[in-house]
């Protein structure tokens, strides 16, 4: 097991003080140039060395064990759970537990509910029996937090699917949900891409109500095993919670009474919306969510595990799938190359590799080669918009998102391409369907436009995390970093996103990061944005975030950032233990606000320095990406190795260079690019 207890503002985190004594033969004398430039060099050769040969990065994406418990849970429905595979994901579920028996999900983090009953069963479908030190005290947790009633709907649903929990105690999720047309307030595409993707399936499920025989009870995770189901008092009629929940009793009202054929159809229905979208290596959407509820709705509508369909599905989930040096096997709630490669591409160009190192223009062909060039769900919106997104994974064409795009595009601009019209025309059609997402009020989300409907996070299975994809300042602001390094600062639509970012400023002087934890995600995001854009440094939106960042650096000079910041902002915004990546975009941001030479970014600058190790990487635990703020944690991998190199690469070079490099790779280009942005 892993110990774990609550993060200390301004606590180093492990390892610093040994990777501290590996730079013990720096000379006290040398100045942060030369602290910075050596840390930077080693940075640089270690990033080199871990690109993939086909050109692109990818770091681990970790989570949290509820992707193990439900892999594990969807083999034994499915009957093809093996011991080979239950003994690899038991050794590493087993690791993660902390002492007091729970789950936690993220490092450091309290013990969640049904992370836990998912991670008990998981170990007693393993073989753990469950008066077993470590398994008694995860039930005895359990039962003084509520017991299984009250962990989130999808953890019961996987119960109800063996008979521990009743699916009529479950929120009913009919599959004519598909039919309402797409302006209605609960359509399917008011929904976020995840969420879509996942509910969809879900309805089959619901429809279907399937229970496999269990092959354990469950007693000892019930607060009461006579009452294992017991009814949840009712919200209030006047409160939007009250309302859904009697809604609820009308959809299951109509369950007795719906129409056969109009289910029959909207099963098939459902069957198809499924399959169109299976990518071409089998998966969905590149997400293991929404691949795991695929192949359980499409089994249960018929099709048996050796038809093709369900085959690439099935081998599609073991490529989630990453085995650790002690036989432990992690399953990857997705995976980030076109992310990791583009971020990896601007840091060692930020970090002075040349622009036409056989490594970026190796990085440039293999994200050339992703960019997606046919219509996904983006297009019910925009069905005139042509396509030119770039995604997140290996394979998902039909939900390519802003944010990658963005960055890509800033990626492409840093390398010396040996085919420049093919670039150009990649970047032409990334920024014109960028510009074509942009919401109504200016800013973009990450998927979808206008993804603002107050309606789905507030129905009763949608307990999960977020459901919905507003604007959101790091999006918003990568799209603005892109624009105005393409030559179209001066763009309404880019002003507008200008505005956007300026109205959603906090009080304090930072911004809210819905994809990276958190303020200082989202302040290290949005202040290089406007200052590319050309805000000057002394505008008074970016003295308040410079003040703000000044305030919450922690004594050791690092940065750092709990993802209780969600929850509790008055507490824990922008404080928690120092990380190399939060410590980065701390110092991308101050370096952008013109503070080189400022006290808080040489001590930020000799924190990452002193907590570096020998072999040029960071140790990084903590987790600094975010899913669903609060419900759904991530641990990039390799966040604590890009992050880095960029900061100390701008800080080496100035960013007047990072800002000339960017734009002199541009300059022959962008003003057409603009014009053909424009459609003239």
């Amino acid at each position: 097991m892993t110990a774990t207890t609550d993060p200390t503002p301004g606590a180093l985190p492990p390892r610093a003080a040994a990777a501290s004594d590996t730079d013990s033969d720096i000379p006290e004398a040398a100045g942060a140039q030369q602290t910075a430039e050596r840390a930077m060099r080693r940075a640089r050769d270690f990033l080199l060395a871990r690109q993939d040969a086909e050109g692109w990065w990818k770091g681990d994406l970790e989570t949290n064990v509820s992707m193990d418990a439900e892999d594990l849970l969807l083999r034994q429905f499915l009957g093809i759970r093996d011991e080979s595979t239950t003994r690899a994901a038991a050794l590493f579920i087993r690791g993660e537990q902390r002492e007091d028996g729970t789950w936690a999900t993220f490092h450091g983090g309290p013990g969640e509910l049904s992370a836990t009953v998912e991670a008990y069963v998981a170990l007693r479908l393993a073989g753990d029996p469950p008066d077993a030190p470590h398994m008694a005290r995860a039930s005895a947790w359990v039962r003084a937090h509520g017991g299984i009633a009250a962990a989130r709907v999808f953890t019961r649903i996987w119960l109800a699917l063996f008979g521990w929990w009743k699916w009529e105690d479950l929120p009913e999720l009919p599959p004519e949900l598909l039919y309402f047309p797409k302006w209605f307030p609960l359509s399917i595409y008011n929904f976020g891409c995840w969420a879509r993707q996942t509910i969809v399936p879900l309805t089959v499920v619901s429809a279907k109500r399937p229970v496999r025989p269990a092959p354990f009870p469950l007693d000892e995770l019930h607060t009461d095993p006579a009452r294992p189901n017991p009814p949840r008092p009712p919200a209030p009629l006047h409160t939007w919670d009250g309302l859904f929940q009697r809604l609820d009793k009308v959809v299951r009202a109509y369950r007795t009474v719906a129409v056969r054929r109009l289910r029959r159809a909207a099963l098939n229905s459902a069957a198809r919306w499924i399959i169109e979208r299976q990518e071409n290596d089998g998966c969905w959407g590149g997400i293991q969510p929404p691949a795991v509820y695929s192949v359980i709705a499409l089994h249960l509508l018929g099709y048996d595990l050796q038809h093709p369909v369900m085959r690439a599905g099935l081998e599609s989930l073991d490529r989630y799938a990453v085995r650790r040096e002690d036989g432990a096997r992690m399953i990857e709630a997705c995976q980030s190359p076109v992310w990791d490669t583009c971020l990896a591409t601007i840091a060692l160009a930020d970090a002075g590799v040349p622009a036409d190192h056989p490594q970026l223009v190796k990085a440039a062909d293999w994200m050339l080669g992703e960019q997606v060039v046919r219509p996904g769900d983006w297009s019910v919106r925009r069905p005139e918009l042509p396509p030119g997104g770039w995604a997140f994974e290996f394979h998902n064409d039909n939900y390519p998102d802003m944010d990658d795009t963005a960055e890509v595009v800033l990626a492409l601009r840093r390398v010396r391409h040996h085919d420049p019209q093919r670039l150009d025309k990649a970047v032409e059609r990334g920024v014109r369907w960028n510009l074509g997402m942009q919401s109504r009020d200016g800013g973009w989300g990450a998927f979808d436009v206008d993804n603002t409907s107050p309606f789905p996070n507030r129905l009763p299975f949608c307990d999960f995390g977020e459901v919905i994809d507003p604007p959101s300042a790091d999006v918003t602001a990568h799209v603005v970093e892109m624009l105005a390094v393409e030559g179209l600062a001066g763009d309404p639509r880019t002003r507008r996103g200008i505005d956007w970012l300026l109205a959603e400023q906090e009080p304090d002087g930072s911004w809210f990061g819905r994809w990276g934890v958190n303020y200082i995600y989202g302040t290290g995001s949005v202040v290089p944005a406007l200052t590319a854009a050309g805000m000057p440094a002394q505008h008074p939106a970016i003295r308040r975030a410079v003040a703000w960042l000044e305030r919450v650096q922690n004594d050791d000079g690092g940065w750092g950032e709990d993802l209780r910041s969600y929850e509790d902002p008055a507490r824990w915004s922008g404080r928690g233990v120092s990380t190399a990546s939060q410590t980065a975009w701390a110092l991308m941001a101050l370096l952008a606000a013109g503070e080189r030479e400022s006290e808080a970014v040489r001590r930020g600058v000799d924190w990452l320095a002193a907590t570096q190790r020998e072999d040029g990487s960071w140790d990084e635990p903590q987790f600094t990406g975010t899913g669903f703020p609060w419900d759904f944690s991530i641990n990039y991998h390799l966040y604590r190795q890009v992050f880095p190199l960029t900061a100390l690469g701008r800080y080496v070079h100035g960013e007047p260079f990072a800002e000339k490099t960017v734009r002199a790779a541009a300059e022959d280009t962008a003003g057409t690019v603009a014009a053909k942005a424009e459609g003239r």
